[in-house]
């Protein structure tokens, strides 16, 4: 490949080294806070990668075929900000000034779209590895859908520098073991294994056989000396050319701290502890203790000749991609279609393309399972996925594949009982910023992938994630299986649309929003059991309401006095309960809180309007996501305690979420 260089340059590389150990150790110092140990410890490994084998142009830190380099131990920021810096991107030195600082681009831990160069919003611990294993899915995608036999536009590889603490996490187990068994030759991971983490050193937490574990979950594994440029530059040589059907992790022994003697590998040197050596650690390095945050003309002439290698290999790969795109323009119109996605999509084909449902009862999953074959033809590039349950999510893409070793272009993932790895992966390829990934489980097992999709949420990824048996009408499974706060939970992360349909109509509004939304995770919240058809509100008003979040479903005939509102699968109860106490209520269906909240306020004034005090909400679960809907003066029909295992209709019952107990709080509120 163009861009390696095996011609090392040993004496500037250590002096880059050192410069990038001098910024981190003025960096953490002028803000008192950070993370010392990694940054000093990896400096060479940072050298060599950046100066030498990494594929990337600083000046278009956007293009599609560079290697992602992400950093799973993201409290060791500073090594990214003094790298990209030095290499060349749009990080100042007046940003590396700025580290911790409110407003500056160099946060505490690496931030997705917040700084040129970063590929992965990290710093919890094990979510880096795991989303890189969902970015070297999505190159692995992208290579089986758009190389063709005369033109090779994709062969880049995700690099990740992990750490201890990384691979204690059980979410890198999950993702290491998916990607060992669907053979992610093109992923590269650097263990740096510095043997230390911050309560202690790492032996009294951990014994375990790192190397062994990973060969056998499928990986190839090297253990080299970190301070040795010259070993790493060879093993990473053999492993980027190695294409066979195997991870590579390479193994480095470091020494955390590196260059503060008096806390260099022990716990100490883990995070600002060792800067008040700094005189000291400066003179050790060879640096000069009277100046701050030095560049010298040296690493900026190495670096200056770096670029000019990777532009000359990057003007050579546009000169392929101008030959491919000129040989096959329909793949290149949807490839620039999806990099360069609007904030939202237009999905008015979309919701005018999926036939209506006929008037039988039928569960919003497995209405979603039919809606979802109109989404996968509406946008090639839909992927989903199931955590071991495609059977019951009902989430399969029928006749376009499976991803696997020996089928790349499959759109259909099976993650296996790996709920957290499956939300990371997602998340990876979203990340990877060409694909629409989505994944599946029970509800109530959201809570294991939580973590991923707060990330997800904070680096606004566009994917979906579709969540079936989604309340206490599992029934029989009982409690464990229920979910009676989670919908409350999911709702309070920002940046994150839940959406949940009372009927197959409002299931097809409800996969619009998820196409549309290029902000952020879309969570679709869908019933196991049966739901009426409402179909006497027009189709239509049922899939744009969605978009709306909110809309009105049964108008009042009388003077309005009442308003009853609800989502899901008890938007029935509520249009049942309003019937039987009288004209003068309004029916609202809100199936998600963030859409309709972002709508203008005559907007919601007018489905919700604020003279009307009397209200009630009810939804089978715990109640307090609703109040500000219902106000001090309304009721909530609703469930705070944990569920029962029974036949689903009787459960409804014992737990007083029914037609009737929603009637009851009408007459209240009005009284």
């Amino acid at each position: 490949m163009a861009h390696l260089d095996f011609e090392l340059d040993i004496d500037n590389l250590k002096h880059a080294a050192t410069i990038s150990r001098g910024l981190s150790l003025d960096a953490v110092a002028a803000c008192k806070s950070g993370h010392l140990g990694l940054p000093l410890g990896c400096a060479d490994i940072g050298a060599v990668l950046f100066g030498n084998l990494l594929s990337y142009v600083p000046e278009h830190d956007k293009w599609v075929n560079r290697d992602r380099f992400v950093l799973s131990a993201g409290h060791g920021s500073m090594f990214l900000y003094s790298w990209l810096h030095l290499a060349g991107y749009k990080v100042s030195l007046d940003d590396v000034k700025s580290f911790r600082k409110l407003g500056s681009i160099t946060p505490g831990h690496p931030e997705f779209n917040e700084t040129p160069g970063v590929e992965a919003t990290t710093g919890p611990l094990g979510t880096g590895i795991s989303s890189a294993v969902g970015i070297a899915c999505g190159q692995k995608l992208a290579e089986a859908k758009f190389n063709t036999a005369d033109h090779t536009i994709f062969d880049a590889k995700t690099v990740v520098l992990a750490g201890d603490g990384c691979m204690q996490e059980g979410v890198s187990h999950e993702a290491c073991s998916f990607a060992g068994h669907e053979g992610l030759d093109n992923l590269i991971v650097i263990y740096d294994a510095n043997e230390v983490t911050l309560d202690a050193m790492a032996s009294k937490t951990q014994s375990e056989d790192t190397a062994a574990r990973f060969r056998a979950y499928g990986w190839d594994v090297v253990t080299v000396h970190g301070h040795d440029v010259t070993a790493f530059a060879h093993a990473y040589g053999l492993a980027h050319k190695s294409n066979n059907g195997r991870p590579k992790l390479i193994i480095i022994k470091t020494v955390i701290g590196y260059g503060i003697k008096e806390v260099q590998g022990t716990n100490k040197a883990h995070g600002e502890g060792g800067i008040k050596f700094i005189a000291e650690a400066k003179a050790s390095l060879g640096l000069d203790g009277a100046a701050s945050f030095v560049v010298t003309e040296q690493v900026k002439e190495f670096f200056s000749k770096r670029r000019a290698k990777l532009t000359a290999a990057y003007t050579e790969w546009l000169s392929t991609y101008n030959a491919w795109k000129a040989a096959n323009p329909e793949l290149a119109t949807t490839l620039e279609s999806a990099i360069n996605k609007p904030k939202k999509a237009d999905v008015s084909k979309f919701l005018s393309s999926v036939p209506e449902f006929g008037p039988a009862e039928i569960a919003t999953r497995k209405a979603s399972e039919a809606v979802l074959q109109e989404a996968a033809k509406f946008d090639e590039l839909l992927l989903s996925g199931s955590a071991d349950l495609h059977g019951s999510t009902l989430n399969y893409i029928k006749g376009v594949g499976d991803f696997s070793r020996e089928n790349r272009a499959g759109r259909n993932f099976y993650f296996g009982i790996r709920e957290f790895g499956m939300g990371c992966i997602v998340n990876g390829i979203a990340y990877h910023g060409i694909f629409r990934p989505s994944g599946a489980t029970f509800f109530t097992f959201s809570d294991f992938l939580r973590p991923a999709i707060r990330l997800g949420a904070l680096a606004h990824l566009p994917y979906f994630h579709i969540f079936t048996h989604d309340s206490i009408g599992v029934g029989e499974d009982g409690p464990t299986h229920q979910p009676i706060e989670t919908l409350a939970a999911c709702r309070a992360t920002p940046n994150c649309d839940v959406i949940r349909p009372a009927d197959p109509e409002e299931t097809v509004g409800a996969y619009a929003a998820a196409l549309e939304n290029n902000g952020g995770p879309t969570l679709l919240i869908l019933s196991r059991q049966n739901v009426p058809n409402l179909s006497f509100i027009p189709v239509q008003t049922r899939r744009e309401g969605v978009l709306k979040g909110g809309y009105i479903a049964v108008k009042e005939t009388a003077e309005l006095k009442a308003i009853v509102i609800s989502c899901g699968a008890e938007l029935q109860l509520a249009v049942k309960a309003a019937a039987a106490v009288g004209p003068h209520v309004r029916v609202v269906s809100l199936p998600s809180f963030k859409r309709f909240d972002a709508q203008s306020t005559e907007y919601k004034e007018s489905v919700l309007p604020s003279s009307v005090r009397a209200r009630v909400a009810v939804e089978a679960g715990v109640s307090q996501s609703w109040w500000k809907y219902v106000g001090i003066d309304g009721e909530i029909v609703g469930i705070d305690r944990f569920g029962a295992s029974g036949p689903a209709p009787q459960v409804f019952t014992l737990l007083g979420v029914t037609a009737e107990k929603v009637a009851d709080a009408l007459k209240r509120v009005t009284a």
